[in-house]
């Protein structure tokens, strides 16, 4: 609980610093190419899109100079963090008055920061619900979205599909090229599809949630999108119906009743165990390397959505925001743009094991490369995030530790999400 009561104070003092920070801004005008020319100053960027190293250099590197091609004046300060980081650079940069100008974050990071005044509302520069969905795709609009207005522009999205194994379904008579359509018939299938030694060990599951300890949020929220809700709507819990629980319980039914999978489950590398041949059906990850894997892995695996009541797909992603202190929001706004050439966003994706959200980027090299990211490209229209609450990144551990709780009998099910619903704002 000391970690938690930490983390709220942080959001507090957000809450508090952004109020003065956001009038810094007094809106933003329209700058001419000549009136931009003339603009001199530095950009504070954070952002966790580029690894520290040379290619990430490069990326980035190319960025500032597509910028800097309206933007001469103007130098270009780069703060490369990771996500483990993220929420304390921005928390830290507000508390001490020097704010970002353009912040990267996650899926599910924008309701807690806008709430708090610490985002600008890209309406100032023309970016609207309309706008996202003709650049990129309406179903992102959950993520970027904060009571109706528009305070960040997807870059990247990193999804978890489904795949399953040819040679496995054909080996049990089942057709691959159909795959299961509601979760019972998925559950049917997982556990005629597990392969039990004879002492009862598992030595292929049905299903790979892919999950460690602590790391069922994506699959609840993946479940329970198949069933139709949002984990939140409007930023309300879109859990705490009959779907939430029967979300829960499906998932705790195939860890425990059908153990179609040991909790917790993983492989030693971390890797998807379908890739290793350890599962016959699974999430895996929106890239995958198939000269890494082999050929013959990447051919035998058949991607599909998760389907119940609507297909849903998982995905996580990146997205950019203009600091509401900043003194360059034109800028700002043009930097962000440059991060969103289909060149930049493809770059980004590769390195970030992601596809571009950009329309239009079917053809690139990034998507073509392998058949996950080809599937998750063609099914953005399917996603479904994490989070959505104002207060989600202090609930994102409550989330891990609570739903452990259901999977391993320690709470019921209703206590579980009843106790989560009520600790969402």
């Amino acid at each position: 609980m000391e970690i938690r009561s930490r983390s709220i104070a942080s959001v507090a003092a957000i809450g508090a610093l952004a109020l003065v920070v956001a009038g810094c801004s007094g809106g933003a005008e329209e700058t001419s190419a000549e009136d931009a020319a003339e603009v001199t100053g530095t950009l504070r960027v954070l952002t966790p899109s580029y690894p520290a190293s040379n290619e990430g250099t490069a990326a980035f590197d190319a960025v500032v100079a597509e910028f800097n091609e309206v933007y001469p004046g103007v130098e270009v300060e780069a703060d490369f963090a990771t996500f483990g980081n993220l929420n304390e650079k921005i928390s830290t940069s507000l508390a001490g008055g020097q704010p970002y100008d353009i912040i990267v974050t996650g899926i599910g990071w924008v309701p807690p920061f806008a709430s708090q005044g610490a985002f600008l509302d890209l309406a100032e520069f023309g970016v609207d619900a309309d706008t996202i969905a003709e650049d990129t795709n309406e179903a992102m609009l959950p993520a970027v979205t904060y009571e109706g207005d528009v305070y960040a522009y997807p870059l990247v999205m990193g999804a978890k599909p489904a795949a399953l194994s040819r040679s496995a379904f054909e080996a049990a008579g089942l057709d691959p090229d159909s795959p299961p359509e509601t979760l019972a018939e998925l559950a049917d299938a997982a556990e005629l599809l597990t392969v039990r030694e004879d002492n009862g060990t598992i030595s292929r599951v049905g299903f790979d949630m892919w999950a460690p300890t602590s790391g069922y949020r994506h699959t609840y929220t993946t479940i329970l999108g198949a069933l139709g809700p949002d984990l939140y709507e409007d930023g309300a819990p879109g859990f705490d119906g009959a779907e939430g629980e029967e979300a829960l319980d499906w998932i705790s039914d195939m860890v425990n009743d059908k153990n179609v999978i040991d909790y917790a489950q993983v492989s030693a590398s971390g890797s998807p165990l379908i890739y290793s041949g350890e599962a016959a059906m699974g999430f895996t990850g929106g890239y995958i390397d198939c000269e890494a894997v082999g050929q013959a892995v990447c051919d035998d695996l058949v991607f599909f959505n998760i389907t119940d009541e609507r297909p849903v797909l998982f995905t996580g992603g990146q997205v950019a925001s203009i600091g509401a202190g900043t003194d360059l929001p034109e800028a700002a706004w043009s930097f962000i743009e440059a991060m969103s050439t289909p060149e930049a966003e493809a770059a980004m994706a590769e390195m970030n094991f992601a596809v571009p959200a950009a329309s239009g980027a079917e053809d690139s090299d990034v998507v073509t490369s392998n058949p996950a990211s080809q599937f998750v490209y063609d099914n953005l229209e399917y996603v479904v995030f994490e989070g959505g609450a104002a207060n989600w990144l202090e609930l994102r551990d409550t989330w891990n530790t609570e739903l452990d709780k259901a999977l391993l009998g320690q709470s019921s099910t209703t206590e579980v999400l009843d106790y989560l619903a009520a600790e969402s704002e």
